[in-house]
């Protein structure tokens, strides 16, 4: 073990943990626990909307499965990561004022209780649930799996003592602190990932002898590996387009994302969001996938690609400024974790159990289960990410596909048209999640696209049929709250 390493990182770790212990004393006091607990009673900021934006959408996929995939896929990789930069502008100009308001008329604490005040429907509630926690349990597992890694790759731990130190640490202080303590945390963590980009992207093109020599070895390896077109050439114009809808436009119909858009505090924080982030984003991207193919040249050969950011930084790096830099990636797969996780736990406790099994339980018994629920949440996560897959992006992914598929557009057009209703909401999830497991398990690039556009396309069209067969059967009563809220 490398102490000059280490010890940078457990001061990070401490930090994290002091900070949950000051967002526990502020719920301590809460008169609303649930909506301080889940949305941190809706008072970011500009800079802190941004930054928890980009940390929780900045995630293990940035720091450490991106980079991976990058030195296996050369430049491509890069270009294709870019699409990314509109992503927090995008997301805030959709749904941003909109958003915010009605989910402010709804009382709406989660995107499900936004659902559930829109199209009056106990199925649509418990679709959305379950489709959140599929998805999210994938996307949680690509994150343990990188902290895993990360850790191993600075200690020599093994995996699982390593998998397990990661998920202890984030748990304690999610569990005890809620969406403050995370909303916070992504504040430092943002600005951390920021000065990690910047070191060692530095470093790598210094070790690698500049620009010119990095590029003059990997054209020597692979000439493929400095085109659009990948190492293997599957980089295809369609596909790439492709990503358009699973990494940028689809990222609306993203619950994790989705909840930073209600949680802003004024129209002021969220014009300033809208810029910082797009700014930080593309930063990071550019950034850390690059130095994912630029380490090619400097550490040829990995047998496991997404140790390629915590090996570059042990290699380049003196060791305490490593183990500051790696802090990033540590900052981006923590910040990334704990929203998941309040989303999960949020989906169970206040979107089922609150709603229809105990709607009256007492506010000292909904803590006692929110705390339970997130816990239980974390331990079976940790068993699901024993196992880890060759490139754990591959994991998220899949995870930001499934989402969308299901979300996109009972968020999108339930904001926008006042025609739909909930048989086009249950017919654009049940469509979408159904098309897109089938897709990927069986037909992952459908006409050289990825598996996502497909689904999209059809939930799209399901929601629109399903709205006008359903228009007949709708509530007068209904269709009054719709045009209360919508107008």
């Amino acid at each position: 073990m490398n102490l000059q390493v280490i010890i940078p990182l457990l001061i990070f770790l401490i930090i994290i943990f002091l900070i949950g212990v000051f967002a526990s004393k502020k719920l301590a006091n809460s008169s609303s626990f649930v909506q301080d607990y889940f949305l941190g009673g809706r008072e970011l900021g500009g800079l802190l909307l941004a930054m928890t934006m980009v940390a929780t959408y900045g995630s293990a996929s940035s720091f450490i499965g991106g980079p991976g995939i990058a030195y296996q896929t050369g430049l491509g990789w890069v270009l294709l990561a870019m699409i990314q930069v509109v992503t927090g502008y995008f997301v805030l100009t959709i749904l941003g004022k909109k958003f915010a308001i009605m989910a402010r008329k709804m009382k709406a604490i989660t995107l499900i209780d936004f659902l559930k005040e829109r199209y009056q429907s106990k199925w649509v509630v418990l679709l959305s649930a379950s489709s959140i926690i599929l998805f999210l349990f994938s996307a949680m597992a690509a994150q343990w799996i990188g902290g895993a890694r990360l850790i191993e790759s600075i200690t020599g731990l093994s995996y699982t003592s390593a998998l397990f130190i990661f998920a202890a640490s984030v748990l304690v202080y999610v569990i005890i602190g809620g969406f403050r303590a995370v909303a916070i945390t992504d504040g430092m963590q943002g600005i951390i990932m920021v000065v990690g980009t910047v070191v060692i992207l530095a470093g790598t093109i210094i070790a690698g002898g500049g620009i010119p020599a990095i590029m003059s070895d990997l054209m020597a390896e692979n000439p493929n590996l400095i085109t659009p077109f990948g190492a293997d050439g599957s980089l295809t114009p369609l596909y790439v387009s492709s990503f358009w809808i699973l990494v940028g436009v689809g990222v609306v119909g993203l619950p994790q994302v989705a909840v930073r858009a209600m949680s802003y505090k004024n129209s002021k924080a969220m014009h300033a969001a809208l810029i910082i982030g797009t700014i930080v984003v593309g930063f990071i991207m550019l950034g850390m996938h690059l130095a994912g193919v630029f380490g090619r040249a400097v550490l040829p050969g990995l047998d496991t690609p997404d140790t390629v950011m915590p090996l570059l930084a042990l290699h380049v790096l003196p060791g305490w400024l490593a183990g500051i830099v790696l802090a990033a990636p540590m900052a981006a797969i923590m910040s990334t974790v704990d929203s998941l996780l309040l989303i999960v736990s949020s989906s169970i406790v206040k979107d089922v159990y609150l709603n229809y099994i105990r709607p009256d339980a007492p506010e000292k018994n909904i803590k006692r289960i929110s705390i339970g629920v997130t816990a239980v949440v974390g331990v079976l996560v940790f068993f699901m990410a024993i196992d880890p897959p060759a490139f754990l992006i591959t994991l998220n992914l899949f995870a930001f596909g499934g989402l969308e598929a299901a979300f996109i557009w009972p968020v999108v057009l339930g904001l926008y048209w006042k025609g739909g209703n909930a048989i086009g909401a249950l017919a654009s999830i049940f469509v979408g999640v159904l098309t897109y497991i089938g897709i990927t398990v069986y037909y992952p690039d459908a006409f050289g696209m990825h598996s996502v556009v497909m689904p999209v396309m059809l939930s799209l069209l399901s929601y629109v049929t399903g709205s006008i067969v359903g228009r007949n059967r709708k509530r007068q009563e209904h269709q009054e709250i719709i045009n209360k809220y919508l107008l």
